[in-house]
């Protein structure tokens, strides 16, 4: 099949970041176009497959993956101590790199927000021993691919102590893992899964190692969109952990997770700036090149008024993002409310693009591939694929929750 392009006019792309911003750091800059430039050779070509085919161990994106691991760009939020790039500005290219991932393929973004962000971070900020560090420069190396594990049956947004029963019991100096975690991206290929546990009205967080006896990773769930994105139940049923695995301090878990949870939040609403962009710059092209009663249908002044007003919250969203990622960089404990604003603000300019999208598009924005012409459109999977960021790592409403608190206080938000 043959992918739908814009036309050379379109392939510019609306207000593009790379061209058109002034206050960008200059190395996120240059990380930006070196993620660019993979995402065109490597993501691009599969990205269509990727969005449609079932989920499968054996269709995961090894191959992307691997470009990701061989290019350096799973470096991109590490210090060189640990292998990485060692960036003046680690947070704010990392979701540039998720920004660009994202353009062509939000299952390969949340691949890398789960590997980099959520079990790499939670790794970078506990590893206590030098195994640990051994563990994290594989995971930079990407040696292996890992996984992160807060939600469960009966627990998501809410992860304090006690919600979370995923049960983890200090046996001599060791620990005994018991529990069921659910929506676990990575895990059906993953090796390894940075978990938050309940330990005596506490938390804990523990690195488990995936073939240990008693994990059990269930199949792949059958998903509406980010069908690259491999989501699985894990059991824990006795697992055997050594207390040199454990991040942080015994009651810090939830601090652990939560840093990891604010920075992939501004990671995800990066993911959702960069679905917006690719939408935004289709339906640009379709606008200008598909004629109805005579005229391009972007002549009518309501799709005039409407591709400006999303052009505008793409722009928006991009700086919240880029804003709450240098609170991080410079040093910001957990810049909460911007990471909030900029989730908000990216992920559901996601789904009103993508939505207006397949309007334009019309009878071609719902379908994946046109028999009749052998070719595939991709705005369809766009629209499938930017639901979950309104969703995923903090759902929107717990976001505005977030927002709400630091305005009026905690005595009447709760």
């Amino acid at each position: 099949m043959t992918a739908l392009r814009p036309d050379d006019r379109a392939n510019t792309r609306v207000f593009d970041p790379a061209k058109d911003d002034v206050f960008t750091p200059s190395d996120v800059s240059a990380v930006r176009l070196e993620a660019r430039a993979f995402a065109e050779e490597v993501v691009a070509p599969v990205a269509h497959e990727i969005a449609c085919r079932e989920e499968d161990p054996a269709s995961f994106p090894r191959e992307v993956f691997d470009g990701l691991a061989a290019s350096g760009l799973l470096g991109v939020p590490f210090p060189v101590e640990v292998g990485g790039r060692g960036l003046a500005h680690p947070a704010a290219a990392t979701v540039a790199v998720v920004e660009e991932l994202a353009y062509y393929s939000n299952s390969v973004a949340a691949i890398y927000d789960v590997h980099c962000i959520l079990a790499g971070q939670s790794l970078h900020a506990g590893a206590r021993t030098d195994e640990m560090k051994a563990v994290l420069q594989g995971l930079v190396r990407g040696s292996f691919v890992a996984s992160f594990a807060t939600s469960e049956p009966a627990a998501s947004s809410d992860l304090s102590p006690d919600a979370i029963q995923t049960v983890a019991e200090k046996v001599g100096n060791d620990w005994v893992v018991r529990g069921h975690k659910r929506w676990i991206t990575n895990s059906p290929v993953a090796e390894v899964l940075v978990c938050l546990c309940h330990h005596v009205g506490r938390t804990v967080t523990l690195l488990i190692d995936l073939k240990a006896p008693g994990v059990t990773v269930g199949a792949p769930d059958r998903k509406m969109g980010n069908r690259g994105q491999l989501t699985a139940d894990i059991e824990l049923d006795g697992v055997a952990v050594s207390d040199h695995h454990r991040l942080g301090d015994v009651g810090s878990g939830l601090s652990v997770a939560l840093r990891a949870l604010t920075y992939g939040r501004i990671g995800i609403g990066s993911a959702g700036v960069g679905m917006a962009q690719r939408a935004v710059d289709l339906a640009s092209e379709r606008l200008a090149s598909r004629h109805a009663f005579g005229r391009p249908i972007g002549a009518n002044q309501h799709w005039q008024f409407r591709i400006a007003d999303l052009a505008a919250r793409v722009e928006m969203a991009r700086g919240l993002c880029l804003k709450a990622a240098l609170r991080l960089d410079r040093g910001d404990r957990v810049p909460e409310p911007h990471a909030a604003m900029a989730k908000i603000a990216g992920t559901e300019v996601a789904v009103d693009a993508a939505r207006d999208a397949v309007q334009i598009f019309g009878g071609y924005g719902f379908v994946q591939t046109l028999t009749g012409e052998e070719a595939d459109y991709p705005v369809e999977a766009l629209y499938r694929d930017s639901k979950i960021g309104e969703i995923y790592e903090g759902a929107n409403e717990l976001q505005r929750w977030i927002i709400a608190r630091q305005i009026l206080g905690r005595d009447i938000t709760g």
